[in-house]
């Protein structure tokens, strides 16, 4: 593996930024004094890397990303605020992640292997699990997590302070301003549940029963005979040998009183068409 560091004669790197072995600084970027950038990063042109701003080994961004920047946060009073990027992700053009607020959280944290695409954005204070994709114009509000292992179509918009649990799919041009239970699919204008992830589901490997006891989970929770909070507190005695199963379960019952995306009223909960 190359150890060599190259940086364009174009770019600016201010006194007190620590660069990592193999780094290669293409022209015209301007990396701000608090940033760490390890070892084994590309970044292509017109990169602006400020704040305190620490960028996992193998990561590469395109040009016109700008990473640290203040959070848009009236609250925020200039305190010194973190942004950390984990390693091998792709950050494609124009792609913008903002530093934590003073007042709240003060720390946005992005994961391992994720692969954002051109003018993604992620907001203040936003925590971003493991091997996720947000395709092009993906948008966070302030504080939202976003769970491992989930995927957010284009131009689609989450809510500040939503939870999206892990392995969910949200489709393109939706609206998210309820909490997203893990394995599940949302999307619209506001965001209703179609279902589990089913093709997800199998490309993580679980095994066949174990998508039967999830979808048969999802529609005792979501009966509409009987209200959410009753449901999980029974679910939480019929599933509880089912891990799986009991992920949704926790993620409901972990926050107190939230808002969740539902499956439309009339629809047929689990209305997935693929044959598990």
């Amino acid at each position: 593996m190359n150890t060599e560091t190259v940086i364009h004669p174009s770019a600016v790197v201010e006194a007190g930024a620590e660069i990592g072995a193999g780094v290669r600084i293409g022209p015209f970027c301007h990396i701000g004094p608090d940033v760490r950038i390890k070892d084994n990063v590309e970044l292509f042109g017109h990169v602006s890397v400020m704040g305190g701003t620490t960028i996992g080994e193998g990561c590469k961004v395109y040009p016109m990303a700008i990473l640290g920047a203040p959070p848009q946060n009236g609250k925020h009073k200039g305190g010194k605020t973190t942004l950390d990027i984990g390693a091998n992700c792709t950050i494609r053009e124009g792609v913008t992640m903002h530093t934590g607020t003073d007042t709240s959280r003060g720390h946005t944290a992005i994961g391992a292997n994720g692969n954002f695409l051109a003018y993604a954005h992620i907001a203040h204070d936003c925590v971003v699990g493991n091997n996720v994709t947000f395709a092009n114009g993906a948008t966070l509000g302030g504080h939202v997590e976003i769970g491992n292992n989930v995927n957010i179509g284009g131009l689609t918009a989450v809510h500040q302070f939503v939870r999206i649990g892990d392995n969910a799919f949200i489709g393109g041009c939706s609206a998210v301003v309820g909490d997203v239970i893990p394995y599940a699919i949302a999307v619209g204008n506001r965001a209703s549940l179609r279902g589990l992830n089913i093709i997800g589901l199998k490309r993580s490997g679980l095994e066949r029963s174990d998508i039967h006891t999830l979808r048969r989970a999802y529609r005792f929770i979501f009966d509409r005979s009987h209200t959410i909070a009753e449901n999980v507190d029974k679910a939480r005695v019929e599933f509880a040998d089912s891990p799986t199963a009991m992920k949704i379960i926790e993620f409901m019952s972990s926050r107190g009183k939230r808002h969740y995306a539902m499956p439309p009223l009339k629809a047929v909960v689990d209305d997935d068409t693929d044959d598990a």
